[in-house]
């Protein structure tokens, strides 16, 4: 009961943050922010490396930027993003090594870009442009949803790719046998297509002008 009393207290405390909310849709990351493009190319052919991408960059994104704000005020201003890369790596150094040890298989597919989490603009820019200057709690709110909102582009992306292009969902056959399946939605280029599409649709409700319909 304990847990799940501090369970419904953690979804109160975000559901409560004006920012939170904002960072899964209308200041994501991807769609707004045109963040971490990188691995929203390379890893969204197949929902299931597509999820522990997702999962591993809310996990190092949240935990960094606590980490950070635990540390601003006994970190040197002149030597902060060297701290702040080290914060990250040591989090992505967990990441890799879990997926290495019980996901072998999911390591091998995602390759470097598991280590690139490192450079992810999505994690530098919450560490600096808010963890920096902010609370732990807020700021691991604020970590946490902009990878959630992140992880929310690259499953539409690969859920989009993933059917198309090998007819199955999660692996399971969806598509019959016999329908005609993309082979240009498993390869890197058709991420350009679907990402581009996913955008303008979401952007369009924003830049309507007041007073037209």
């Amino acid at each position: 009961m304990s847990c799940l009393r501090s369970l419904e207290y953690w979804v109160k405390k975000m559901a409560d943050k004006k920012g939170f909310v904002e960072n899964l849709w209308k200041n994501n990351p991807v769609l707004v922010q045109i963040l971490g493009i990188c691995s929203v190319l390379a890893v969204t052919n197949d929902l299931i490396n597509t999820s522990i991408m997702a999962i591993g960059l809310v996990f190092v994104t949240g935990l960094s930027s606590l980490t950070v704000s635990f540390l601003r005020n006994r970190t040197p201003r002149n030597v902060r993003m060297i701290i702040q890369v080290l914060i990250i790596a040591s989090y992505v150094v967990m990441v890799d090594t879990f997926l290495k040890a019980y996901l072998p298989d999911v390591s091998r597919a995602l390759g470097p870009y598991v280590g690139l989490i490192i450079t992810n603009c999505i994690i530098m820019g919450r560490a600096e442009a808010y963890a920096q200057s902010h609370g732990p709690m807020d700021s691991f709110i604020d970590g946490v949803s902009s990878g959630i909102g992140y992880g929310l582009v690259i499953l539409m992306i690969a859920f989009v790719r993933e059917l198309l292009g090998f007819g199955s969902i999660y692996g399971v056959r969806l598509l019959p046998e016999t329908s005609t399946t993309w082979t240009i939605m498993i390869m890197p280029p058709s991420a350009f297509f679907v990402m581009a599409l996913i955008i303008w649709i979401a952007r369009t409700p924003f830049n309507k002008k007041p007073g037209k319909r």
